[in-house]
Order: C-alpha cells, then structure tokens, then sequence
C-alpha cells in the first residue's frame, strides 16, 4: 500500500472514530449537573426564563434531534455561539488554539532536548553514577504531578528570582519563546522523563546488535556508527512513545494554561465547564480530537520514514 492510500485509510478511520466521539461529547456533556440557561440568567431565574432560554438554544427538543442538528452544523461550520463570551463559537476557538499548539510543540521541543542527551550520557555509561543519578531525577519527575511541578517553577523561577514571567503569552515570536518556558517546561518534563527512559534503553539495546559491531569493524567514527546506525534505530520506539503521548500533552495544557494564566484552549475548557457553555465544550473536544488525531499520522509517517522495512497496511 503507497503513502497516499496509507493516509486515506487512516484517515477514514479517524471519521468514523470522530463521529462515535461526537455523539459521546453530545451526551457526557447533558449528563453535567446543571444547565446553561441556569448559568446566563443565575440564581433568581423563573421557570419561564428558563423554558425561553431552552427554547432559544434548542435544549428543549428532544436529543435524537439535538445530535442530528449538531452534526449537521459542525460539517457546515456553525457551532453556534458562546453563551459567556457572547461571539461564535469558531472565532473563540481560532483565537485561542494557535496558543495550545503553539506550547505543546514548544513542550514536545523540549522534551526531545533534555531526553535525547541525557538518553545518551546514560546507555553510554550504564550503571555509573551518572546513569544513576539521571534516573533517579527523571523518577522524581514521574513522581510529581503536573501542576506541583508548574508551582514550584513558577514560585522560584517566576516570582522569587524573576528570571521569567508568571503569566501571560506576548505577542511576538521571542516574546512567546520567553513567557511560555516555563509553561513548555512545566508541561514537557513529565514526557522527558518518559521519552529518557525509553530511548536509554532501546539505545542499550542496539548497541548490542550485530549491524552495530560490523558498522565499527569497518572502521566508521564512533559518532557516526552512533547518529547513523544506533540513534536512527533508537528512535523508533520512542517516536510511537512520543506521538502516543500527544493526547496527555494536551490534556496536561488544561491545567497547566490553567496556572500560568495562559489563553489558551485548555483554560477555555476550564471557563466553558464552569459557565455550562455546552456549545464551547463540544466544539474544544472535537478540536482536542482533531489535533490527537493529526498527531497519530504525522507520528506512523515519520515511523515509516525511520524505519524502511515497515509496510503501510
């Protein structure tokens, strides 16, 4: 099977898996405890203001033809609009997704760098105290969860020496390189960790094979038996490990634009849930599954590319 019939299998599957998390979205939603017109008119709202604001949203027809309406709008592009913000639904989320994108690639950058060396340093010299030591903070990273990590960074590194700011996003490209480090950071250690661990022992484990001993008895240089023949073959695992993680990157940028203030696509999941915004909250899902989605099939392309044997079926 060529590339291009690769991808259209893939991504008929994903359609069919979408439209199941549509209607999974469509009902967990209605099963929330309270309702949106509750949430725009408040405590004092009489029964008929709220019949009026179902009426007006189409919450009191029944839920076959909700769905039915539901789906008919998202492949037509109307969302409809959010009931806080007061704007389509689509314009708030064209807003706030170049945000998430942009820090979970910054996160994923990041975890690449600090894993990829310390990966190295550590199958090279298995069993040193250096190997040890590098484990054992990448446990500790394990250990602590996302947002104990975002306080403790944002506490010491933001608000006690001031090296870098405790919220926001800037508005040129340096400016969101600096005020979402910490964040990407906060964000990518966790990852790291996994990604270190990994590659360790998948890079322990091709040293050993035999194409690795015949590529030095030709006598090619250790750093190109090392870049060409063992960290190419290495990195076939954690790839897939890589692009299998994307869906907690971004579950992660929930709490972590949450702590650091970020506008983002995970704080407005946050603000929509609390405001019962049911039109926010679907839409953020199917974005959330969109971007998961993208993610698999870069990650089996780029498979394929590192691993030639491999047949797209």
């Amino acid at each position: 099977m060529n590339r291009w019939n690769y991808i259209l299998m893939r991504l008929l599957q994903a359609f069919f898996t979408f439209f199941i998390i549509m209607f999974l979205v469509f009902m967990l939603i209605r099963l929330l405890p309270g309702d949106p017109a509750s949430a725009i008119l408040g405590d004092r709202a009489t029964e008929a203001d709220v019949a009026r604001i179902n009426a007006k949203l189409g919450l009191d027809k029944p839920l076959p033809e909700q769905f039915a309406i539901f789906v008919g709008n998202f492949f037509h592009g109307e969302l409809g609009d959010s009931i806080s913000f007061k704007i389509p639904v689509m314009r708030l989320i064209w807003q706030r997704v170049p945000v998430t994108i942009f820090l979970a690639t910054y996160a994923a950058v990041l975890a690449v760098l600090i894993a990829v060396p310390l990966a190295f340093v550590a199958a090279l010299r298995r069993g040193s105290a250096v190997d040890n030591a590098i484990r054992a903070v990448f446990q500790v990273g394990l250990s602590l969860p996302t947002f104990f990590v975002g306080l403790v960074l944002l506490t010491v590194l933001g608000a006690q020496l001031g090296l870098f700011p405790i919220g926001g996003y800037g508005t040129t490209f340096g400016q969101h390189l600096y005020y979402l480090f910490l964040p990407a950071l906060t964000l990518g250690f966790n990852l790291a960790a996994v990604l270190m661990r990994n590659l360790r022992a998948a890079i322990i484990e091709v040293l050993t094979a035999e194409y690795v001993d015949f590529a030095r008895a030709k006598g090619l240089r250790n750093r190109v038996v090392l870049s060409k023949h063992v960290l190419r073959n290495a990195l076939i695992s954690t790839v897939t490990l890589l692009g299998l993680n994307v869906g907690a990157l971004l579950g992660g940028a929930v709490i972590t634009e949450t702590v650091f203030a970020i506008p983002g696509v995970g704080r407005l999941m946050v603000e929509a849930i609390y405001g019962r915004d049911y039109a926010v909250i679907q839409a953020l899902t199917l974005t959330f599954a969109i971007m998961v989605f993208a993610a698999f099939l870069i990650t089996d392309l780029v498979y394929a590319q590192l691993d030639p044997r491999v047949e797209m079926a």
